[in-house]
């Protein structure tokens, strides 16, 4: 039978959390001060530690000095006394979660029924490391290079802990599976893992997604319906493009991970949220902050173990090992296997990789399916991409910072998030041609606005063929016109006040 050990001083709280620990099928057993925790490790070693921190003979974290604690016992966190960075530095230290007084029931239910020895996981990741040289993929990640290799060890770190994570990176770098990688290491595994794009949903339909809402809520509301908070329950909900989220749901969201409850839309009665949420953005947070895209509250809040994803052109010595991940899986799929030769690899290692590990994928499937014969050469791959060396050129001009227009297929540094043209097209000799030229001190967003906005005037409007060529999804470019029309508005209502 699994064993708890509950440190605590209030004779009261203990009394309580020992009857309902022992209704959950355990075995119970009490010590009052750091000294009796000791003891009673040494006779017997217990599944689960429920710690409080404020005790007669000094502080509960002292008890994580022991080794054999730290690798047998799963360590929770309970105390009256809780703060943000209490709780953060017990997680960093080993413990596996926390829990506030007053205890919640389901709360402690949930907790309980997700308890694993730290050192089986820590078992788990060894052996994903050890194959790692071999097999050139961590749980759902591949590649070996060191900004992969900084990656598996962050995910090592936190994936046993109930740390918030802010997953940060380029679209088509991979975040989704950063966070479906944590969920699979983590004592939520066998609980959902539910990733929502809060971008590709309608700013009026969206918290009634995420939180639910009742039979009549609203005009279409015929029935009851479950929001993504409650389908997760006991797992992991991952909010991919935060920043496109309304601010006035960033502040609920804000509200239900500080108090761990929520309400379905239309009703009067609070469930409890026992999930991890894991959030993500293509946008530089604090440009986000700036921009009022993201608030600054709920950025602390989840951004307690940030996570920056590299874009694909920081690792090409990844690009064959991907390449060759995907084809095999292509080929799985149809049937027919086909490889690679050596100057096609090459010359995919040449590439920018504006679109990152999807813009990969696309392109190998792409020449799978045009290589007539089972071998794959360079012919139908992406192409050198010398207009990024002009580019980053242009952008080192003192006074100014140019983006070379893609009407030449030229494409924008890094930060703007620009997109050369299509992998088919082969970039012309001439190297001029219409630019935009923005003054050293212009925000990030002013360029990326300037830039998105004289790409759709050069291909007169037509929305399909700009968002191709920067490297976005029309759904991405329909928001990002959507907020640029709404700043104008305010610009003329302002202008029209003074």
């Amino acid at each position: 039978m699994t064993h708890a050990l509950i440190v605590d001083d209030d004779i009261d709280s203990v009394a309580t959390l020992q009857e309902l620990i022992a209704s959950e099928k355990f075995t119970v057993s009490v010590a009052h001060t750091l000294r009796d925790a000791r003891r009673h490790i040494a006779l017997q070693q217990p599944d689960v530690v429920l710690l409080d921190l404020q005790l007669p003979d000094g502080n509960g974290m002292e008890l994580f000095s022991d080794p054999q604690l730290v690798a047998n016992s799963e360590v929770v966190l309970i105390t009256g006394h809780a703060s943000l960075d209490t709780s953060i530095q017990a997680l960093r230290l080993g413990a596996a979660d926390y829990l506030v007084k007053p205890i919640n029931i389901r709360q402690l239910q949930g907790v309980l029924s997700r308890i694993m020895k730290p050192a089986a996981l820590q078992a788990e990741v060894a052996d994903l490391n050890a194959n790692l040289a071999n097999s050139g993929h961590f749980g759902l990640l591949w590649g070996r290079t060191p900004p992969m290799q900084r990656i598996y060890e962050q995910i090592s770190r936190v994936a046993g802990t109930s740390v918030s994570v802010f997953i940060n990176g380029e679209s088509g770098t991979g975040k989704e599976l950063v966070a479906q990688t944590v969920h699979d290491l983590s004592r939520r595994r066998k609980k959902p893992f539910l990733a929502v794009n809060c971008g590709a949903i309608s700013p009026n339909l969206i918290e009634s997604e995420i939180f639910g809402h009742e039979k009549g809520a609203f005009t279409g509301a015929d029935k009851q319906h479950e929001g993504f908070f409650e389908r997760a329950s006991g797992g992991t909900l991952f909010l991919d493009e935060l920043t496109e989220m309304p601010l006035e749901l960033q502040v609920k969201l804000l509200r239900v991970l500080e108090t761990g409850r929520f309400m379905r839309v239309g009703s009067t009665t609070t469930l409890d949220a026992d999930v991890r949420v894991i959030a993500a953005s293509n946008r530089p947070l604090l440009q986000a902050v700036q921009a009022g895209k993201l608030r600054e509250d709920l950025l602390y809040r989840l951004n307690v173990f940030p996570i920056e994803m590299p874009p694909l052109r920081e690792r090409l010595d990844d690009v064959p090992l991907l390449a060759d991940h995907f084809l095999k899986a292509i080929a799985a799929k149809e049937g027919k296997n086909k490889r690679f030769t050596p100057r096609a690899l090459a010359q995919l290692q040449t590439y920018h990789w504006p679109g990152n590990v999807r813009e990969l994928r696309n392109a190998v499937q792409r020449a799978y399916v045009m290589a007539a014969a089972d071998v794959i050469d360079e012919q139908w791959l992406p192409r050198p991409d010398p207009a990024h060396e002009v580019v980053s050129s242009l952008s080192a001009r003192a006074g100014t910072f140019a983006a070379v227009s893609p009407a030449l297929g030229h494409q924008a540094a890094a930060p703007l998030s620009a997109a050369v043209p299509s992998p088919m097209a082969s970039a012309p000799a001439e190297q001029t041609g219409p630019s935009v030229v923005m003054p050293l001190g212009s925000s990030m967003a002013q360029v990326e606005k300037a830039f998105i906005l004289a790409t759709l005037q050069h291909y007169k409007h037509h929305k399909e063929q700009t968002a191709a060529v920067l490297g976005i999804s029309l759904k991405t470019l329909y928001n990002r016109l959507k907020e640029y029309a709404a700043e104008d508005a305010a610009a003329v209502d302002s202008s029209s006040a003074h």
